[in-house]
């Protein structure tokens, strides 16, 4: 793939292809016509029956024959990259060494690969050699109308574009001296041999050693026991990471305590339901259901959290066993797919730090590829990323020199923290210095850009080289594809290759529909394997940057572990954000949910997908099923009579032969081939189909650059996806807005599992509305989504039931996620109930007896201790629980009661609402947007709620003091309540005040609240009016 070959823009429906030159200036690209020595520069030319010359049948690493005969007989003997030694080819030579391989001379039988590898490149070639040009009309003539801008030409691996043919895959092996080094135990000697007869003549101890070896009790040394490179053999040999399961000090009274809480819960309902309140039937029969749906609720959300778990990774075994010095890296390749929609809303910005922090990550530069998709079709978009790129150049080098952390710019030079820590090179400074001076000058580049941006112009943007922007109609355009930086041209400053950046706009028309942010992540997913196809794929919003430049090899610790990574479809990092207010008053971090609930699910079957900072393995995203094991074998039955039926069954089993180990991806692609429906499921592609089927990734060799290049439009383009299972069965779902939540149910349901990876070190960070209206908007949308699965085909708490292959604890998570908005029925009756009964004095308990009032107090006791517990083993402080407690009633009676009613209205009415990006837009003045006013509907039920609330205490307080002493026992419990629900409506109470000249809230609402009481109060007392006892004399007289 090359850069600054300009802008490609087309459509495939009308057939349709553009290449915009002279946005950049072009800069000089290597030649990469024909096979050329690498050694000498000539061409490679071909052998005595008329094939390539390869030189090296492990890496295929391109060197003339002279350069090869001159290897042999002058120099090392070995491969210049692989460092394999040259196997004798057909027609040449015998040199020093050759002896020890068998005098054949034939390549083909040096050889005996019948690996699996080698079996899908037949099948690859074939399929692609026969489908190229299905429904395609003739052969184009790769000329010269289209640019080099994907390379096809040689043999270099370079960013996931693996040979077909390489037998080393990252779950194996690699064949080298250093690694074959083995401990072979000592022969056992028979009895009689001359070795055995000479022990025996020697002394005591020799022969009690070889005893004691015969034994077993003795281990031999190993001839190779004091090899340094021994220990670092065995240490790559480790798993990559390992389960850390919750002390048991920790976990079991936890567990215990839940269970307790169970049987207190049953018991208060059984009182509940048969001691009914006559006087108030009504609101005693509320209350009972409220009761009965919150129990159910707590159910669902706290069984999943049974098996909580820790993770670590080793990332130093990680390297050992994939990076060795002097092989080949043999880390996986990565596809990072950032997605941006409205440059207004989600600034360019911040898209720029999150794209240069990707660039810039801990991983091998030729295994990264970045992916931007432009939803919107933005000139500004498009000329901010290639502002980026070419900033790039300067930023990255910069953070790999000194490794610093974060690598998103912004982010970094506003770190409040001592940046010369763990420094050493006397340059730092001076360096740090010139590049934020470099990043501002930077930024003002990019605001120029969006000022620019404020006015369009009438005729629609030009770009630099007078060519009108093809994405002028953002809902009528062409799909674009430009890549920024590739293998040739993608150099920073000090000479070395940068990442590939490819900026993707898919195609839009109208009377299309396009899936909103689904449908972008999968034409990424396909125009990625077109031109990259990494066998792994992160996807990331654009204000969530790499806070960790370790990330991704975190993820390939899971992923890429023998043991394990084959089962794991994909890995989940929690969410962390920055610029969140002290106190965080409005939950924003969620840390109850990403410390404490994923915990929880990661050790059933895996943590839900949450949208971004997610790696993912792309035959998961396929729809393949996860490899089977092997079957354990049938239980021996006896010749009792109930075990005839099962007898008779397992004889019929072994007669046709299945139980061997099946491997579930390779049944699933043989399947598909013999039924010749690879277009129905993956559409009209023969290049994406083909990449479907390669389970290590990369791009078929036989593949041309106009090839490439005509199919990477074409799958992007509006109308591939129609007749085929994109988005119903694989790849991001459809059919709601919150479509993470179906993409990892479909994958959690065909057996794969998933992983939460916390490092120390948070891997991502983003930004999250601190506003009180933008977090309510964003919490709607959430609840919106699952309302929408709700009532769709794909009804979780109906599949849920019916998949075979999921857990019955993640069953409980994934119906939680669904019908968690519905609990806002129930809620919002509740926190009206208090109110209710302080003002008509009625109350939904009878008078309680002593029974009942232990009842009571365990119900209590049981919900703050499991609290307690849970913070315990999480580690999640207590605040950060209080304010989740007291957020999930706000957002309960106010965002989650609107997406019920929402919802309702788009089944029964057809009433459809729009999707609404959360801006990403940050304040001037820190934490600034906290005390923004911004007037919406969802802020009148809490309100409604609050008003009444106050209103009943007022109201039964004054009523408890016109009545006397005795009406001040009722009156406690229903205060209980009310104040219950005002404590967990503050924080809402205190975004309505805003500032109010900095004078704190609760002053205001005590003030307010103790007036009014005191106000009732003198005016029960009188104390003016002078009261007397005895007699009235107006009416018996001075003397009576």
């Amino acid at each position: 793939m090359e850069a600054s070959a300009g802008l490609v823009a087309g459509s495939h429906n009308r057939n349709e292809l553009v290449v915009i030159h002279g946005h950049e200036e072009p800069k000089p690209l290597k030649n990469l016509d024909g096979q050329v020595c690498e050694i000498c520069g000539d061409d490679i030319g071909l052998t005595v029956d008329g094939d390539l010359f390869v030189a090296c049948n492990e890496c295929g690493f391109p060197v003339c024959r002279p350069c090869y005969e001159y290897e042999r007989r002058e120099g090392t003997q070995h491969c210049p990259q692989c460092r394999t030694r040259y196997k004798r080819l057909k027609g040449s030579p015998r040199v020093e060494g050759d002896e020890d391989e068998e005098d054949v001379d034939d390549i083909e039988h040096e050889f005996n690969i019948e690996d699996e590898q080698n079996k899908h490149k037949h099948l690859v070639e074939a399929m692609l050699h026969g489908k190229m040009s299905y429904g395609r009309g003739p052969e184009d003539d790769e000329s010269a109308q289209f640019p080099p801008v994907i390379t096809g030409g040689r043999s270099r691996p370079v960013s996931g574009e693996f040979p077909i043919g390489a037998a080393h895959a990252y779950g194996e092996q690699i064949s080298s001296s250093s690694l074959h080094k083995r401990v072979h135990p000592y022969p056992m000697e028979e009895p009689g041999s001359a070795r055995g007869d000479e022990k025996k003549e020697g002394g005591w101890k020799e022969r009690m050693d070889d005893w004691k070896l015969q034994q077993g009790n003795l281990v031999p040394e190993p001839e190779d026991a004091n090899d340094p490179d021994m220990a670092l053999i065995d240490e790559a040999r480790q798993p990559l990471s390992r389960k850390v399961p919750i002390a048991s000090s920790k976990i079991n009274p936890y567990r215990m305590l839940i269970v307790a809480r169970l049987v207190i819960l049953a018991f208060f309902l059984r009182y509940r339901i048969l001691n009914p309140v006559h006087d108030a039937i009504g609101l005693w029969l509320t209350s009972i259901v409220c009761e009965i749906w919150f129990a159910f609720s707590w159910i669902l959300d706290q069984f999943p959290k049974w098996f909580p778990i820790d993770r670590e990774t080793y990332l130093d075994r990680l390297s050992l066993r994939y990076e060795r010095e002097g092989e080949p890296n043999m880390l996986a390749p990565v596809d990072i797919f950032v997605s941006t929609v409205d440059p207004m809303k989600e600034p360019p910005l911040v898209t720029a730090n999150t794209v240069l922090s990707i660039l810039a990550m801990d991983y091998p530069v030729d295994k990264v590829s970045c992916y931007v998709s432009d939803d919107g079709a933005a000139m500004l978009t498009f000329e901010a990323l290639s502002e980026t790129a070419e900033f790039a150049r300067k930023w990255v080098p910069f953070c790999k020199k000194f490794s610093i952390e974060p690598r998103a710019p912004e982010w970094y030079f506003t770190l409040k923290i001592d940046y010369l820590k763990d420094k050493v090179q006397p340059t730092f400074v001076k360096e740090r210095r010139a590049m934020k001076r470099e990043y501002e000058e930077f930024k003002i580049r990019i605001n120029a850009l969006v000022a620019k941006s404020q006015k369009v112009p009438s005729g629609g943007w030009i770009m630099q080289d007078g060519t009108p922007w093809p994405g002028n109609n953002t809902k009528d355009h062409p799909g674009m594809i430009q890549v920024f930086l590739g293998h040739s041209g993608g150099v920073d400053a000090e000479g070395n290759e940068l990442p590939r950046l490819v900026y993707v706009s898919r195609e839009k028309r109208p009377g299309f529909q396009h899936h909103k942010k689904a449908g972008a992540e999968n034409a990424l997913i396909r125009v990625s394997a077109v031109l990259t196809n990494a066998p792994f794929m992160l996807n990331l919003d654009c204000d969530h940057y790499v806070n960790n430049s370790k990330a991704v090899r975190e993820a390939m610790c899971f992923l890429m572990d023998p043991q394990i990574g084959k089962k794991v479809c994909y890995v989940q990092f929690p969410q962390r954000f920055d610029g969140i207010d002290t106190h965080d008053r409005y939950a924003n971090r969620n840390t109850v949910f990403f410390d404490i609930n994923m915990k929880g699910l990661d050790g059933i079957q895996g943590p839900v997908y949450v949208g971004t900072g997610c790696v993912f393995r792309r035959q998961a995203l396929y729809g393949y099923e996860p490899p089977k094991g092997p079957k354990r074998p049938k239980m021996v039955s006896c010749d009792c009579c109930p075990c005839f039926g099962r007898r008779k069954k397992d004889r019929k089993h072994s007669k046709h032969g299945g139980g061997g180990a099946t491997n579930g991806v390779d049944d699933d692609k043989e399947l598909l081939m013999s039924q010749m429906n690879f277009e129905k499921k993956f559409g009209q592609s023969a290049i994406f189909v083909t990449s479907t089927l390669m389970e290590e990734g990369g791009v078929p060799p036989s593949s041309s650059p106009a090839a490439l290049l005509k199919e990477a439009i074409h799958v992007i383009s509006c109308g591939y996806e129609d007749k085929t299972e994109w988005g119903t069965e694989f790849g991001w779902i459809y059919g709601s807005i919150t479509e993470d939540i179906l993409t990892g149910f479909k994958m959690h349901c065909r057996g794969w599992r998933s992983i939460y990876c916390m490092p120390k070190r948070a891997a991502f960070k983003g930004s999250a509305p601190i506003n009180l209206s933008d977090r309510l908007n964003q919490v709607l949308r959430w609840a919106l989504g699952s309302v929408e699965i709700f009532f769709s085909r794909h009804c979780l708490p109906g599949m849920a039931s019916r998949e075979g292959q999921l857990r019955w604890l993640e069953r409980f998570a994934y119906v939680n996620t669904t019908i968690y908005p519905f609990t806002s029925l129930p809620l919002l009756a509740y926190c009206t109930l208090p109110a209710i009964c302080l003002l008509t004095d009625k109350f939904i308990m009878p008078p309680i007896s002593t029974f009942a009032s232990l009842l009571f107090i365990a119900l209590f006791l049981s919900i703050f201790a499991t609290g307690i517990l849970e913070l315990r083993w999480s580690g999640v402080s207590i605040e950060e629980w209080w304010r989740n407690e007291q957020f999930w009633v706000i957002g309960g009676i106010s965002a989650h009661l609107f997406a019920v009613v929402q919802g309702l209205l788009k089944i029964l009415a057809g009433i459809d609402t729009n999707f609404t990006v959360t801006s990403k837009a940050t304040d001037d003045e820190e934490f600034g947007e906290l005390y923004t006013f911004k007037w919406t509907t969802l802020l009148i039920p809490p309100t409604t709620v609050l008003v009444i609330n106050l209103v009943g205490v007022v109201a039964g307080i004054s009523d408890a003091i016109n009545n006397g002493y005795q009406s001040w026992g009722p009156l406690f419990g229903k205060l209980f309540f009310s104040f219950w629900v005002i404590l967990h409506l503050y924080p809402f109470l205190k975004g309505l005040m805003g500032r109010q000249n900095r004078t704190p809230t609760i002053v205001v609402i005590w003030s307010n609240l103790l007036a009014s009481i005191f106000s009732l109060l003198w005016v029960r007392i009188d104390p003016f009016v002078l009261k007397t006892k005895g007699p009235d004399t107006k009416q018996c007289g001075i003397n009576c």
